[in-house]
């Protein structure tokens, strides 16, 4: 891994080793049989509330700590991902999607309630946006509110919503007004409420340790005072939030490409063929050489986006790039990683073969490929 000297202290990698630790001792003895059982224990995210990992990023009134550092919260992502489990990653940071909206624009009293809770582990919270009419097209969701006095009366429902089955808050897009994106805003949604079912949970290629629900909202009343932000105004708060998922999943592909090519390399340092070991052949050095240096460049890249969002300047379209970029870049280095491993690397025991199957949603959530192709495409003035 690059040495990073421009973007981490010292201090970042006390936060890594903390973050390595956890790992290590709380997640790797137990990810094989959690994938198997497409399930993870709710008790992992008091342990890692009360570690300090959730509140990292966070204010420290609320639980947190490292308020505003971005590469403190890159630092322990990239450690989470080495438990080799995208979903588990996924499923303990749908607070890093939930969250933000509610600390930002939620009135004090719920941010005063929910925050803490969510970052010491006790519950869970959800990203409640995608819709089975449709995933991308953002400003054209169906899921109404409207309002009743005090209570926004909500109908709809709600597709692949990561942490879906087991949240207890969630942030969830509706429309309050007419077409478009200027009728959208954010409710928080509470799972008692009468009205809000969670549906099934679904069945996934990839990221089987992640639990992802269907949900449904059936004349459900919502205090008014969980509306999060200013009704109407709900699309820029969206908007605003997806810029650090997209990092957060560049990160999470950069990394996967990390594992990929670590064990590619270690397989062929160790499997022989024709009296030595494979990775002496030209053709395998030579592909090896090319998966090191796309990932060196993507890494690097994320970084640099990571810095200037730090900085608080505007990333929208280099954002964009750097998710496209790292997805490519994971797409291809976990194929050829799966490939230099043969028949191995086909076997549900080898880390690549799950690494290969979660890494397909990365160029698809957050905004999928092409979304981010018209983004970048606009950015440019086309």
């Amino acid at each position: 891994m690059s040495d990073a000297l421009d973007y981490f202290t010292a201090e970042h990698q006390l936060i890594r080793d903390s973050v390595r630790r956890f790992v290590e001792v709380e997640i790797l003895p137990h990810i094989a049989d959690w994938e198997e059982a497409e399930s993870f224990p709710r008790e992992l995210y008091r342990k890692a509330g009360a570690a300090g990992i959730l509140g990292i990023g966070y204010p420290e009134q609320y639980g947190g700590s490292y308020e505003g550092d971005v590469f403190a919260k890159v630092a322990a992502s990239e450690e989470l991902m080495r438990s080799g489990s995208g979903g588990l990653v996924a499923g303990l940071g749908s607070l890093d999607i939930g969250l933000p909206p509610v600390l930002k624009w939620a009135k004090p009293a719920l941010r005063e309630r929910v925050v803490p809770e969510v970052l010491s582990g006790e519950k869970i919270i959800a990203l409640a946006i995608t819709e089975p009419s449709g995933g991308s097209d953002v400003a054209n969701l169906k899921t109404r509110a409207v309002r009743d006095g005090d209570f926004y009366r909500v109908s709809g429902s709600k597709t692949f919503i990561t942490s879906g089955v087991r949240a207890d808050y969630y942030t969830v897009a509706v429309r309050t007004g007419g077409e478009g994106f200027g009728g959208v805003s954010l409710l928080l949604i509470e799972k008692d409420t009468p009205g809000f079912t969670v549906g099934r949970s679904l069945k996934k290629m990839g990221w089987w340790a992640s639990d992802t629900a269907e949900l449904f909202f059936d004349d459900c009343k919502v205090p008014v005072e969980n509306l999060i932000g200013m009704e109407n105004l709900g699309f820029a708060c969206i908007m605003a939030n997806f810029q650090s998922e997209r990092l957060a999943l560049a990160i999470m592909a950069n990394m996967t490409s990390q594992l990929a090519l670590d064990e590619a390399m270690r397989w062929a340092r160790e499997r022989e063929a024709f009296g030595k070991p494979i990775g002496k052949f030209q053709v395998l050095k030579h592909r090896l050489a090319e998966m090191a240096t796309q990932l060196e460049v993507s890494r690097e890249f994320t970084y640099r986006q990571a810095a200037k969002m730090a900085a608080g300047k505007n990333v929208v379209k280099e954002i964009s790039m750097a998710k496209n970029f790292a997805t490519d870049v994971s797409d291809r280095i976990t194929y050829d990683a799966t490939q230099i491993l043969g028949g191995m690397g086909f076997m549900r025991e080898s880390l690549v073969e799950r690494l290969y199957r979660d890494n397909r949603i990365l160029s698809i959530g957050g905004g999928t490929r092409e979304i981010m192709n018209e983004i970048i495409s606009k950015q440019l003035g086309l």
